[in-house]
């Protein structure tokens, strides 16, 4: 095993440990279950809490072909300093006026245009730039978000993109959308925007449109809707380990195990007698004479407020159920009597195979998605990086 972390002190206060090797595996996992598309590993938002340049490189091991970010920001950064193969696509697709567009083009990333306004600026960078810009155009099949309105204002983006592309301005290498409802199975939208992308790519194929890849398929999709895999599907949340819904599996139904276990060092043990207040507001009381565990983690790591006096936490080998409200810095568990020592390990969340919670535990626990759970972990907990550059076994 090996251990890389943002900041080595001993012990540490707090840890996300991120398994390079279940990153690796469930790249595996999903390329099997896709294997007529290649694959992107969605790494925006810094990996999902999870690292981004560390998760890319562990996903393209895996032979994932394609990277995907939100923002530019995060695919120039992910090109410059991620160090990957310079064969690897990067796709971004959350632009706003001004964007860094020539950076992008000089950068060979592929950008997103969902209308004329985007169309015009990359345009313009490509002269500037002397290159062709990689343009994906992105079809609303009715997620009602990003991409371009079908009609007459896909007809437009899609001359003056086909004008731009015999100009040498620009290449279209994709057609691309998103799904709404991909996670809650049967739901009518989802035929509904598989017909409506259909009919979006013929009719830009029609026009003299030969994209590189088509792609609309995200994790709930690429788990459970084959006939949506097109060219390429997108993996995000199921690149983590995570089923992207209860209703669809669990991860192990899929293949896939959770990549972050996130614990702290219990920071205090002690004596209370019954009817002791807890925390701001004293929303917890307590029964009797117990014992309080102190956990030096909160709202400022990214443990939800929303999670007060419900999230899950082992310690001592037992779960442990948040004692009153989640302060900024930490949170109480009401031990039952139980005497762990200071410094011994409490875990939030994990895998769940060593009797821990897991990320949707606390998202049920939170009222919230697991997606949440992961990706709001602040930089105050250092990531530590196990089974780094380890060959697995296919």
């Amino acid at each position: 095993m090996t251990e890389t972390a943002a900041l080595r002190t001993a012990p540490l206060r707090a840890r996300a440990e991120i398994d390079l090797a279940a990153v690796r595996a469930n790249v595996r996992a999903l390329r099997a279950l896709a294997p007529g598309a290649e694959l992107m590993a969605v790494v925006k938002s810094d990996g999902y809490g999870h690292g981004a340049a560390q998760c890319a490189r562990a996903a393209v091991e895996a032979g994932a072909s394609w990277l995907g970010t939100a923002t530019p920001e995060e695919a120039l950064v992910l090109r410059a300093n991620g160090g990957l193969p310079d064969d690897v696509r990067i796709m971004c697709w959350l632009w706003t006026p001004g964007g860094p567009w020539r950076e992008a083009i000089d950068a060979r990333l592929d950008v997103s245009v969902s209308g004329m306004w985007a169309l015009e600026e990359v345009t313009a960078a490509a002269r500037e730039a002397g290159l062709p810009a990689r343009v994906q155009l992105k079809a609303d099949s009715g997620l009602g978000r990003g991409g371009c309105q079908p009609g007459d204002d896909w007809a437009e983006l899609v001359r003056e993109a086909l004008a731009a592309e015999g100009a040498g301005l620009i290449r279209i290498t994709g057609l691309w959308s998103h799904f709404a409802c991909a996670d809650e199975p049967g739901h009518p939208s989802i035929d509904a925007q598989l017909d409506r992308f259909r009919e979006m790519i013929a009719y830009a194929e029609e026009q003299g449109a030969r994209p590189e890849v088509r792609h609309i398929a995200n994790s709930p999709a690429t788990l459970t809707r084959p006939d949506s895999h097109f060219d390429l599907v997108r993996t995000g949340i199921a690149l983590y380990g995570i089923s992207p819904s209860p209703e669809l599996g669990a991860p192990a139904d899929f293949g896939l195990r959770p990549v972050m276990t996130l614990s702290a060092s219990v920071a205090l043990v002690k004596h209370v007698p019954g009817g002791h207040g807890v925390s701001y507001g004293h929303k917890y009381t307590t029964a009797g004479e117990t014992t309080l565990g102190l956990i030096p983690v909160g709202y400022a790591d990214g443990v939800p407020r929303h999670a007060s006096s419900a999230g899950p936490v082992l310690v001592g080998g037992k779960w442990r159920t948040i004692a009153g409200r989640v302060a900024m810095d930490q949170f109480i568990v009401d031990l039952g009597g139980d005497e762990p020592e200071p410094g011994e390990r409490a875990v939030l969340f994990g895998p769940g195979d060593g009797g821990e919670p897991t990320a949707e535990d606390w998202a049920q626990a939170a009222g919230t998605i697991a997606y949440e759970i992961v990706t709001r972990i602040g930089s105050r907990v250092p990531r530590v990086y196990v089974n780094e550059g380890q060959a697995d076994t296919p």
